[in-house]
């Protein structure tokens, strides 16, 4: 079979070719029309828990308002920008925006709160890790097909998913999520090297894509103000021109047109640099870039100092604001009933999940628990919250 034609030129020699990709776990007929990561961001896109992002937090709980980001609106988002630079860059696009939908797949509700609540609580059954989580949703949990679970995903866009932020097994190994150190049993996704080059892009959209889309929603939530961001590097400087170059107009339009021009910047910074490593490495295949030994998409040292700061600033002015404060500390204690009640009690799981829990306190009831919780939205942990606890509400 032909691959389809977009896929078969313009990419570079070290890009991910769909010809020499290392296939499936189950083996299937591919499309006559739609080359393989192109069917696995469909197959991404098509997934329960890719359309229940919709209502899981980004920084501010789901209620909280219609109009800041969710994880959904936020996976766009950084498949936007990583199609884009794949594109620019001749990498192929496909697999970069199958990675950027995909990244955040096992996002527990409630945002890093939630995860954060959800991996103290497994501590003692391997942990809970999103990146692992995300694993498992694309490989076992997402019940779509009738001849295996999960996705059944290309070996590339397994490797994304699990090594985007670079090797997982290093010199000075940590203890893996248990979801990885199982899967590995199943299929080598090579944990000790690099990933490909899309992961890597889509890796850093997602750092440049959030860091954006906080300034925007944290200055439209009036957690702080542009004032405050007047001697922050680069960001004060955009607002600056933005705001001598059209000083009559509204405060949404001067937000959206200056974190326009700082994603663009930014953009423009991650392009360069990762271009000169590219040049720089000598790759000239795909696995080159696996065995380098360190990431070839990056911004430079001076955008890496700005984003450092803004990172700062963010963290001290948004994510420590008493008001999201307010707003983790409801859904950690949230996660945490649930979960006490449901690890001890599994009965009170619903039908389809009770069947695959063990005893009460066990491994195999912790994990199953685990993933129950896990898929859950903002809003559906709140209502299973208060069937469970309210001795009022409806039990359905």
């Amino acid at each position: 079979m032909s691959l389809p034609r977009h896929q078969s030129a313009g990419l570079a020699s070290f890009a991910s070719h769909e010809k020499d990709t290392r296939g499936r776990l189950h083996s299937e007929a591919e499309s006559a029309t739609r080359g393989c990561f192109q069917r696995d961001r469909d197959r991404i896109i098509h997934a329960a828990a890719f359309r229940r992002l919709a209502y899981k937090t980004q920084v501010f709980v789901n209620h909280e308002g219609d109009f800041f980001r969710t994880r959904l609106t936020h996976s766009l988002e950084v498949a936007q920008i990583a199609r884009s630079i794949c594109r620019y860059l001749g990498l192929n696009e496909d697999l970069g925006e199958a990675l950027a939908l995909a990244h955040d797949l096992g996002h527990p509700p409630f945002g890093h709160a939630g995860e954060e609540a959800l991996s103290e609580l497994m501590q003692p059954f391997g942990g809970f890790d999103h990146n692992a989580q995300s694993l498992r949703v694309i490989t076992k949990l997402e019940a779509r097909y009738a001849r295996w679970n999960g996705l059944n995903l290309t070996w590339e866009t397994l490797e994304g998913v699990v090594k985007h932020n670079g090797p997982i097994v290093t010199g000075n190994e940590k203890v893996l999520p248990r979801a990885i150190l199982e899967y590995a049993e199943i299929q080598d996704l090579q944990l000790e090297t690099f990933s490909g080059p899309e992961a890597q892009v889509a890796a850093m959209a997602d750092d440049l894509a959030y860091n954006n889309h906080d300034i925007d929603d944290g200055l439209r939530a009036g957690l702080f103000s542009i004032d405050d961001l007047s001697d922050l590097p680069l960001v004060g400087s955009i607002f600056s021109d933005v705001l001598k170059e059209f000083s009559d107009i509204d405060l949404s339009r001067t937000i959206h047109e200056a974190v326009r021009r700082l994603i663009g910047v930014m953009a423009n910074d991650l392009i360069n640099e990762t271009q000169r490593r590219l040049d720089e490495s000598g790759a000239e295949l795909v696995d080159d870039i696996r065995s380098l030994g360190r990431p070839v998409s990056g911004f430079s040292a001076e955008m890496r100092d700005y984003d450092s700061k803004i990172k700062k600033f963010l963290f001290e002015n948004m994510y420590r604001h008493y008001k999201l404060n307010r707003m983790t500390s409801k859904g950690r204690r949230v996660i945490k009933d649930l979960f006490g009640l449901l690890i001890s009690e599994p009965e009170c799981l619903p039908t389809e999940w009770r069947f695959l829990a063990g005893k009460p306190g066990d491994q195999q009831t912790a994990q199953v628990v685990a993933d129950y919780i896990g898929g859950m939205t903002d809003r559906f942990a709140l209502d299973e919250h208060r069937r469970l606890f309210d001795l009022q509400a409806r039990i359905s």
